[in-house]
């Protein structure tokens, strides 16, 4: 094992290791600069290719006393990457950098003050203090700059020190230097240290600092335009006056190539205009607010989606900033799906009276793409037009059963879903939006049963044949087709099935009594879906009980569902206006909700990596028995149990089982009976014991009945026919024999009953 060609290998590689950073050894204590310069070349390119040149630290670092721009900055490189496992010795180093910081060349003093920022080792940090309190006083802008992220870097490290230095107080000064620069990088730090400190306040606008920050703006470069902007989003304006020159001085804004200045400053202007109440200012706005959105269009696809999620948000906070804009929107032939998918939601969004036709003759043309998913969403999007814009309903009715009669299989059958959408479909559903007007187009979805295969177009259309089965003469021959293979349909479909079944039955009873004995009875007995069962015993107790009952909750009118609407909430929309131009405008959710923080920043990610986490033992003791080992308590540790099963016994036999449960459920006995019942030997407590027990009563002792079998097997006719008496009081329609007469005289049914067409099938 230990002559492996891989062990050989290693053994090798780290021989050849050796060899090479002996020869860098070698040339970095050359006594010529260019033999000295091109070994430092050669130990970053190792370094960044992920060798280990960590054994040269004392060599590089005799290097940093050189004249030497570049070879300088290779070196500073080198002492960042290796800092943190050679802390004793970047102690060595302090000297040069507190003598580069007072250097002559100030892109030197600003390179010394950026890497002690950059070094993270809290042992140099009292060494930090003097070079940065001089540099943030530097005359020259550019160390000024750089000495304010040094001072968010410091805080990070330690905030006491940078509070008790002044060196907060100092960046807060510096928001009213008179470099643009130095203002951008003094909000870039204060605005860290707010997000890293929540609770202490350093940063905070005013009268005073709004007009500076303004000024700022026109000069500095783009990120910093990006951090102003994001400052002044932070910003409540005192009055409308004030946020109408907010607005003014931010509008320029919107002219910039850079995307992301330009979503910044349409963040700051929506924001704004909530306060301005003159009617005329805000549509200007919004009149200018839409050639810089269209010109985020024309970038690749990646910046495109951006730009896209963005607008949606817009939309939806200003459904008016876009509105003559719907051709720009129109899908290209090459457009990735995620582009297409998106400019169909802000096309449904845009959409009203006046380009209504328009959409829907692009929307016609999309559903003969080659995507089926692209095509779904499309004849989907037709379905949203109709609901959204009534005058427009008949319209897009037409299209739809074009598109029927194209025969594309998925194309008819999304198209029957929007027209009918199933109980998980969402709020697509013409039917629903305007009942008893489109009814005329029933004959035409019929004839299309054969081409359905699909759950959801399935469940659609026998919601229309059970819903309108009075208009139907045929819907019990269509529901019978999909009955025969009722077992292996979807649980969709087959929940479908069941209530139209009732609901055909409820309309022509005379003439389906058979069918829905034989759809509640395989649903009771023989599907293994809870849900299918339990509406079956709804429905069959339900019929049983009282027919006009039944009639009036299955065949009740459904209220018409109101207008679509898949954006966010309103309290959502307000915070994600905040973050425009961030990933929470693309993810369309709050930050909080993707981000965890501190927790994961690069520094603890790598210390939760060197120090894992101990994992729970899923054997260890409980607490109790623990502190009792812990304390070496033995006496409490011999009267403690591991899982208290005595107590769990103890309740267990003052509950009864689970049939007993289930028996008194669906068997109603009168408490004489209950009494007359033989005890039977406790059980266990079980989980539908806790369920029961939560009513606040017992059930009954078990009786030596049918129920001693599962309750859905086969057994014996007199056993069976007892259970469905159990189970249903004695339902007659589905009695295979005429059950026993009862004792008490019959009482005479009223004038209601006897008019009842269903009164001699109950």
């Amino acid at each position: 094992m230990e002559n492996s060609p891989h062990n050989i290998r290693l053994h090798q590689d780290y021989i050849r290791l050796l060899c090479e950073n002996y020869e860098l050894k070698a040339e970095l204590n050359s006594e010529y600069r260019g033999v000295r310069k091109d070994a430092v070349k050669k130990v970053i390119a190792n370094m960044t290719v992920g060798k280990d040149v960590s054994g040269l630290f004392p060599d590089v670092l005799k290097n940093m006393h050189t004249e030497d721009l570049e070879l300088k900055k290779l070196v500073y490189l080198y002492l960042m990457n290796y800092a943190k496992t050679q802390p004793e010795l970047v102690i060595l180093a302090v000297n040069t950098f507190v003598m580069d910081t007072n250097d002559t060349n100030p892109l030197i003093r600003a390179l010394a003050i950026r890497t002690m920022g950059c070094l993270r080792v809290e042992k140099i940090i009292d060494y930090l203090t003097e070079p940065l309190r001089k540099c943030l006083k530097d005359d020259n802008p550019y160390v000024r700059k750089t000495a304010c992220l040094c001072v968010a870097k410091l805080y990070d490290l330690n905030p006491e020190l940078a509070l008790e230095s002044g060196f907060v107080e100092s960046l807060q000064e510096m928001v009213s230097d008179i470099n643009p620069m130095v203002v951008a990088n003094a909000v870039v730090a204060l605005s860290d240290i707010n997000e890293a400190s929540p609770e202490t306040v350093v940063f905070k606008i005013t009268g005073g600092t709004l007009n500076k920050l303004l000024h700022a703006l026109n000069e500095c470069t783009e990120w910093g335009q990006i951090s102003i902007l994001t400052a002044l989003a932070d910003y409540k304006a005192g009055d409308v006056k004030e946020a109408e020159g907010i607005c003014d001085r931010v509008l320029p804004r919107l002219q910039h190539a850079n995307g992301s200045v330009v979503l910044s400053a349409i963040k700051v202007l929506m924001i704004n205009m909530r306060l301005v109440k003159d009617a005329n200012f805000n549509k200007n706005l919004v009149k200018k607010m839409a050639p810089p959105l269209v010109t985020l269009l024309s970038g690749p696809p990646e910046v495109q989606y951006v730009a896209l999620r963005n607008i949606n948000l817009i939309l939806q906070k200003r459904s008016d900033v876009l509105q003559n804009e719907m051709r720009v929107f129109f899908c290209k032939y090459n457009d990735p799906p995620y582009v297409k998918l998106e400019k169909l939601e802000i096309m449904i969004r845009l959409c009203n009276e006046r380009n209504v036709d328009q959409l829907l003759s692009e929307l016609k043309e999309y559903a003969s793409e080659v995507d089926v998913d692209f095509v779904r969403k499309s004849v989907r999007a037709i379905g949203r037009c109709a609901i959204k814009i009534e005058e427009a309903s008949e319209r897009c009715i037409n299209v739809l059963l074009d598109l029927i009669n194209t025969g594309i299989n998925y194309v008819v059958q999304e198209a029957i879903v929007v027209i009918k959408a199933s109980e998980t479909a969402g709020t697509v559903d013409i039917f629903r939006k305007y009942p008893h007007k489109y009814e005329g187009i029933i004959p035409t979805l019929c004839e299309n049963l054969d081409a359905l295969d699909e759950p959801e177009a399935k469940a659609s259309l026998i919601w229309i044949i059970g819903e309108y089965a009075s208009h139907i003469d045929n819907a019990d021959e269509l529901l019978s087709g999909f009955l025969e293979n009722f077992k292996e349909e979807n649980a969709q479909v087959q929940l479908q099935l069941v209530t139209a079944t009732v609901k055909l039955f409820l309309k022509k009873p005379n003439e389906n009594q058979e069918i829905v004995q034989q759809v509640l009875q395989t649903a009771t007995t023989e599907c293994e879906n809870p849900d299918i069962r339990d509406r079956a015993y709804v429905y069959w107790r339900l019929l049983s009980t009282d027919p006009q009952a039944a009639k009036a909750v299955v065949l009740s009118d459904k209220p018409p569902i109101e207008d679509e609407d898949t954006g966010v909430s309103a309290a959502l929309l307000d915070e994600l206006i905040y973050n425009i131009g961030t990933l929470a405008s693309v993810y369309h959710k709050p930050p909080e909700a993707f981000i965890g923080g501190k927790r994961y920043g690069a520094d603890n990610v790598q210390k939760a990596v060197a120090e894992p986490a101990e994992e729970e033992d899923i054997n260890a003791p409980p607490p109790q028995i623990q502190a009792a080992i812990k304390n070496n308590d033995i006496g409490n540790l011999l009267d403690l149990d591991w899982d208290d099963a005595g107590a769990v016994a103890a309740s267990g036999s003052s509950q009864p089982s689970a049939q007993n449960d289930l028996q008194d459920l669906f068997s109603p006995s009168s408490p004489q009976q209950t009494q007359q019942q033989s005890p039977v030997a406790a059980k266990p407590k079980s989980n539908v014991d806790d369920i029961m027990g939560l009513f606040g009563s017992s059930a009954p002792a078990p009786q030596a009945s049918s129920f001693q079998q599962p309750m859905f097997q086969q057994s014996p006719p007199q056993q069976q026919q007892q259970l469905q008496q159990n189970l249903f009081g004695g339902d007659l329609l589905f009695d295979t024999q005429p059950a026993a007469q009862p004792t008490s005289p019959p009482q005479q049914k009223p004038k209601a009953a006897q008019n009842d067409p269903f009164a001699d099938l109950f």
